[in-house]
């Protein structure tokens, strides 16, 4: 059973890296493992901080991430996730899930007919970049699933970036939501960090491979890998709706 959350991990390490979506593979096979959701979504923060942290790091060290924006993004990233993250017991999770279908719907179209931008393209709107680091950081810390992909969108959208440098700053975001979390989740008593421990180490070798692959693949393999995630998350949440 460790050898093959150990691989699950991996997988959701390389995948968040270039997509997002990696809880798409290490929730279930935590849950399959016995676990009740509450531990195995505070094990599955305590695991997937690493590889979004060895992505962070690793585009942060080959110059892909805006260093002056950098700080103010974390910033709402986090506090974004521990307002979500408190509003859990106010407001069911459930009545997101048609909301998010549909924005994934529009995720998926928008990516599948947007035209490739050049990478020197400039930022259409730069002071968008924290509203919504704390607008996703909210959603991460409420429901979830598809952060790290709707992350990538958005910078896509408001800052007009070509999809491998959205992908990249995306891990500013998502490693400080992450990272909020967890403190919750471990504040509470819902990490099982002898599971989160092993799976942590195969998710930063995941996550720093992912992002090098990114970076090699560029925006072609971006945004095909987070068209398959977007679809499967659509098929998730739609097969949950029933």
């Amino acid at each position: 059973m460790i050898g093959l959350l150990l691989l699950a991990a991996f997988c959701a390490g390389l995948v968040d890296a270039i997509a997002g979506g990696g809880g798409l593979l290490t929730v279930p096979a935590l849950l399959a493992t016995g676990l009740p959701p509450h531990l195995a979504l505070g094990t599955n923060k305590g695991q997937a901080v690493f590889g979004s942290g060895a992505a962070f790091a690793s585009f942060w060290r080959q110059g892909w991430i805006d260093r002056r924006a950098a700080p103010g993004r974390f910033a709402a990233g986090a506090a974004g996730s521990l307002a979500g993250a408190a509003a859990v017991s106010a407001v069911s999770p459930t009545v997101l899930k048609p909301l998010v279908l549909a924005l994934l719907v529009g995720v998926g179209a928008f990516l599948a007919l947007r035209p490739p931008l050049q990478p020197s393209e400039t930022p259409r709107a730069p002071r968008a970049g924290v509203p919504l680091a704390l607008a996703i950081g909210a959603y991460d810390g409420f429901f979830g699933p598809g952060t790290g992909t709707l992350l990538i969108v958005g910078y896509a959208v408001l800052l007009g970036h070509a999809l491998t440098r959205a992908s990249a700053e995306a891990k500013v975001v998502n490693f400080a939501s992450n990272l909020a979390a967890l403190a919750v989740f471990a504040s509470q008593g819902h990490v099982v960090w002898a599971t989160a421990l092993p799976m942590a180490a195969a998710q930063f070798v995941g996550g720093w491979t992912g992002s090098h692959l990114a970076l090699r693949g560029g925006d072609r393999l971006v945004r095909w890998v987070v068209l398959a995630v977007v679809g499967a998350l659509c098929l998730k949440i739609g097969w949950d709706l029933r």
